[in-house]
């Protein structure tokens, strides 16, 4: 078994990562467990991270971060985490790749959007050429006055449909059922916006030169970009598996220091509840990893 860490990071995504390069410049030993499923590797560009006024790839912001990370002695396995479990010094954490221990371990697992009804190609190619976004907040700028779709209904497709509408007067909500649930008070409300309200099932999903178009209740439509607002998965399983308390939705609760209800656990990032941005994620990271330092002082000096 590898030597116990003084923390154990599970999950390489922005949060995780930025966390491991304070954790390793504190000169403790973290190690990362990444199980490569960070949804921010999807991100073909974002232009709203600062310091790339040009944009940036996921995939290379967490390369660099990766490689800031392991330059400053973190160590970084590739591997998922199947099961954790309390020591009297700390955790076992088992993993697909075998065994670990740490005196603390820090969550950034993250979440996993929920997809429309698209092959996995088609996914893939319509996200990486800007036909498909999930976070209006990080790309509505790059949709300013396109016609716009909402994959949805409900609080959450009225909800994203509205938040749009601040970008752009054409803004299309699409059920992703037969019919939409909508309650009066929504109906006026997106009538009240001019968004346009069409039946489904939205599916048939199909990349145009122009567009993404997909079938609709109401025929075959073609939008410059869709957005699907269809919920998402929490990885909050390992946390609520040791007990630690959660939201209804699944978010794992913390206190203002990261700190979960069971004792050396952290989390940080979006499997937490709050805004769900890399720039928010890295700062819960910053203070989860501050907080991990100074509990472990706590227990004994740190000293060279």
């Amino acid at each position: 078994m590898a030597a116990i860490a003084d923390c154990v990071i599970v999950g390489g995504g922005p949060a995780g990562l930025t966390a491991a390069i304070y954790l390793a410049r504190f000169h403790l030993r973290v190690r990362v467990i990444d199980a490569g499923a960070s949804r921010a590797a999807q991100i073909p560009c974002t232009r709203n991270h600062a310091g790339f006024p040009d944009g940036i790839t996921g995939a290379e912001l967490l390369d660099r971060m990766r490689r800031q990370a392991i330059g400053a002695g973190a160590e970084v396995v590739q591997a998922r985490v199947t099961h954790l479990s309390v020591l009297p010094t700390g955790f076992s954490i088992e993993t697909v790749a075998g065994s670990f221990q740490a005196r603390t371990v820090l969550l950034a697992t993250g979440v996993t959007n929920c997809p429309p009804q698209m092959t996995p190609a088609t996914h893939a190619t319509a996200l990486a050429a800007g036909r498909l976004r999930y976070c209006p907040v990080c790309d509505g700028f790059e949709v300013t006055d396109q016609q716009v779709a909402v994959i949805g209904t409900g609080a959450r497709g009225v909800k994203e449909a509205t938040f749009l509408r601040s970008y752009t007067r054409t803004v299309t909500l699409i059920s992703d059922e037969v019919s939409h649930a909508l309650s009066d008070d929504q109906c006026r409300e997106l009538a009240d916006g001019g968004i346009e309200v069409l039946g489904g099932p939205a599916a048939d999903f199909r990349l145009e030169p122009d567009g993404l178009s997909v079938a609709t209740g109401a025929g075959r439509r073609t939008f410059a970009s869709i957005y699907p607002a269809l919920g998402s998965q929490i990885h909050s399983d390992l946390a609520r598996d040791l007990g630690a308390a959660t939201t209804d939705e699944g978010c794992v609760k913390v206190d203002a220091h990261q700190r979960t209800s069971v004792g050396s656990l952290y989390a940080a990032g979006d499997v937490v509840i709050g805004l769900d941005q890399i720039s928010h994620a890295m700062g819960e990271a910053g203070v989860a990893a501050t907080t991990i330092r100074n509990d472990l002082a706590l227990r004994s000096p740190l000293r060279r």
